[in-house]
């Protein structure tokens, strides 16, 4: 931002910046449209912040973003709870909700295997998942990770350590292409890659 303009606006164009997405140019049209709102309109958005951040937090069972102790999904009795299909974020959950054809449950990781990055497996949520599956019935597990290296390599490490439980390991099948995201995937094309998935 020009140095012209005042040091607040400057300090808020650079957190929009922060956020994925976002650029320079974005962020400063985010913080002159900040400035735009009324006194009310900019606290409710603050406030809107700070309460999603206050009481959002993981669910006890499966990890998901929610405001309860146990999320919806997982508290749903009518769902498939013998089938848990694995995302990498919360952001994948919401993807495959859109198909409305899965009716199993979910386990989110936070993050995908990526030694160069400094995340090793005991940085995701894959002794919950573990925990989870050694405390319930479950017949199969669904590595519904992004076809990327980190994504493969991750759902090949879990896989490794569920075969010796005697549990169907599953991998989507792809027509989702590979080096895509989920979130980006159309419903036609998650539901036929969940329908054509392939154990590992």
């Amino acid at each position: 931002m020009a140095e012209s303009n005042a040091l607040p606006l400057v300090l808020l164009a650079e957190q929009f910046a922060k956020l994925p997405g976002i650029g320079m140019k974005s962020a400063q049209r985010l913080a002159y449209h900040v400035m735009s709102m009324s006194d009310n309109e900019a606290q409710a958005f603050a406030d809107a912040i700070l309460h999603a951040h206050k009481t959002v937090h993981t669910c006890k069972t499966c990890q998901n973003l929610t405001d309860k102790v146990i999320c919806p999904i997982c508290s749903d009795t009518g769902r498939d709870h013998s089938i848990i299909c694995v995302v990498e974020t919360p952001k994948d959950v919401t993807a495959f909700e859109r198909t409305k054809e899965y009716k199993g449950v979910y386990h989110v990781l936070h993050g995908l295997i990526s030694p160069i990055d400094g995340i090793t497996p005991d940085k995701l949520k894959i002794k919950e998942l573990l925990s989870r599956i050694n405390n319930s019935e479950v017949s199969e597990v669904i590595m519904a990770t992004n076809p990327t290296v980190e994504g493969e390599a991750t759902a090949m490490y879990i896989s490794k350590l569920l075969k010796p439980l005697d549990i169907k390991v599953t991998r989507l099948a792809f027509g989702i292409p590979i080096g895509g995201s989920l979130e980006y995937a159309d419903e036609i094309t998650l539901f036929k890659a969940l329908e054509n998935r392939n154990e590992i």
